[in-house]
């Protein structure tokens, strides 16, 4: 083979390549931090089980409730893997098996008050969150350039914080970009993504995707992929609008009762275990949005560690471990663009 042949080969193969990698779903999931570091038997079972190739990694600030300022994060007095420590050898571990990272921090509010109803009551107490979440996720925009994070989201549901309070918002963005280069996303509601401002400032139009699509006690995959049709053309038209594509920074379904009706609901009286309904709108999910390229993926809520005490047959929760739908994602993420 010449020299000028020799040449053609080697940039077909990196034009081929690139290609390749930008058609390639972000078929993730969402790694719950635990309280001790991983190894082989905690990542092995993204790959051998559902063929994940990126898993989002969630070190955790807490506030004390809705009017707080004060966020706490990275202390002795944390689970490890929510601390800076635990992100970084839970990703170290992962990139052992080829899984790429998004870099997720999170906010927990006492008592599991929803991040969106976050408020201050005076200029100085929003002037003192603003000081706080920078500290909070600067921190973590310096750790996803220490390990060559892939994906950084800037936040997760944070509405009322956004609403009140854009210009910080639009500045943090700028500031995030000082630190770290990589892709960057924001994790927003799904009733909230059409009023998030910033969506030109970032890589992707991230949406935590709990979109009710049936009311049926065990939805099934027609009503399902139904159910997609009056919500799929509008979150299009933000693709379109901003020429980002579209990841699902959450998704997945409760093996419970109605899992389709109200998505995001975490209800302790729903407890008749439904894997078909988990099934159904998992596969409608992946039929509605995987092939088209506007979409870019998602980080399916939620995978847990210790995999052989996770999920299971009695399991009316979120996680599909140890559950039918585990072979369903598989399926869709051993799919070839």
């Amino acid at each position: 083979m010449n020299r000028t042949k020799l040449l053609i080969f080697f940039v077909y193969a990196i034009l081929l390549s690139s290609c390749s990698s930008q058609n390639e779903k972000v078929n993730g999931a969402s790694f719950v931090a635990y309280g001790i570091p991983v190894d082989e038997t905690h990542t092995k079972p993204l790959v051998t089980k559902i063929n994940a190739n990126y898993a989002a990694v969630m070190p955790f600030g807490f506030i004390r409730g809705l009017n707080s300022s004060e966020i706490i994060h990275n202390t002795d007095r944390q689970w490890f893997g929510e601390t800076r420590a635990g992100a970084k050898q839970y990703s170290e571990e992962l990139r052992k098996q080829n899984i790429r990272i998004m870099v997720k921090p999170q906010i927990w509010i006492r008592r599991g008050e929803f991040t969106g109803f976050l408020n201050m009551k005076t200029e100085a107490d929003w002037k003192k969150l603003e000081d706080s979440y920078s500290s909070f996720i600067l921190e973590y925009a310096d750790l996803a350039k220490e390990i060559n994070a892939e994906i950084l989201c800037i936040g997760t549901e944070l509405e009322n914080f956004i609403d009140k309070r854009p210009e910080y918002w639009i500045n943090l963005i700028d500031e995030i970009k000082k630190v770290y280069k990589g892709k960057l996303t924001y994790a927003a509601n799904w009733d909230e993504y059409k009023r998030t401002p910033f969506w030109g400032k970032l890589d992707f139009i991230g949406i935590d995707a709990y979109f009710p699509v049936s009311d049926q006690q065990t939805p099934t995959f027609e009503k399902s992929m139904e159910g997609w049709q009056k919500h799929k053309p509008v979150i299009k038209s933000y693709a379109d609008k901003y020429q980002k594509q579209v990841l699902f920074t959450e998704y997945g379904y409760r093996s419970v009762d109605y899992s389709g009706k109200e998505p995001w609901k975490y209800d302790r009286s729903m407890t008749e275990v439904n894997h078909e309904a988990q099934v159904n709108a998992t596969k409608a999910l992946y039929e509605t949005f995987w092939h088209e390229e506007w979409f870019a993926g998602g980080f399916i809520w939620k995978w847990f560690i210790q995999y052989d005490k996770a999920g299971g047959k009695d399991d009316n929760q979120f996680t599909p471990q140890n559950k039918p739908v585990e072979q369903v994602i598989k399926t869709y993420y051993s799919k070839k663009e």
